[in-house]
């Protein structure tokens, strides 16, 4: 999709086409659109990004809880959006053993209970073993870190979707 699209939509056009890398997250496309025009890709990222980092905390943890668990129930009942499937899939969590889906949905558990949000990682930039070590050592970290961490985690994930949709 040529970046020109976006750049001359109106508001709901925006969120329309922006809408899919941000999982549904209509604040986030509302405060970067009248950021345009932008001149590329990493201009518009750097857009989400600033908007991001500026966030109240509570909008951040929308952001991270917008996002579904790894291979976690409704990934494996293909309930998660396509691009989602696609991510989970390019790590390998679309073929796990039981014992594997078994000890993700574990962890998907414990790190919904410590933190109050889902596990977030850029799945296309890991492998199950490394989300698995991931996990075990993230449990470990403060409320604080893990909401910076996760953050950190989808801003790597909406750059990669951008690329991907309008690079």
């Amino acid at each position: 999709m040529p970046l020109d699209d976006l750049n001359q939509s109106g508001p709901l056009r925006f969120f329309e086409l922006i809408g899919g890398p941000l999982e549904g997250q209509q604040w986030l496309a509302e405060q970067v659109a009248p950021h345009r025009p932008f001149n590329s890709v990493q201009g518009l990222f750097e857009a989400f990004e600033a908007v991001v980092q500026t966030a109240s905390q509570d909008e951040k943890i929308a952001l991270i809880a917008s996002h579904p668990d790894l291979a976690g129930r409704a990934a494996m009942a293909g309930e998660v959006s396509e691009t989602s499937q696609r991510e989970q899939a390019a790590a390998g969590l679309d073929r796990l053993t039981p014992e594997e889906y078994e000890r993700f949905h574990a962890l998907n558990d414990a790190y919904r209970a410590r933190f109050g949000f889902p596990f977030v990682i850029c799945a296309r930039e890991n492998t199950k073993e490394s989300i698995l070590k991931a996990f075990e050592q993230r449990l470990h970290n403060d409320r604080s870190t893990e909401i910076t961490t996760g953050v950190a985690e989808v801003l790597k994930i909406l750059r990669l979707r951008l690329l991907e949709k309008f690079g």
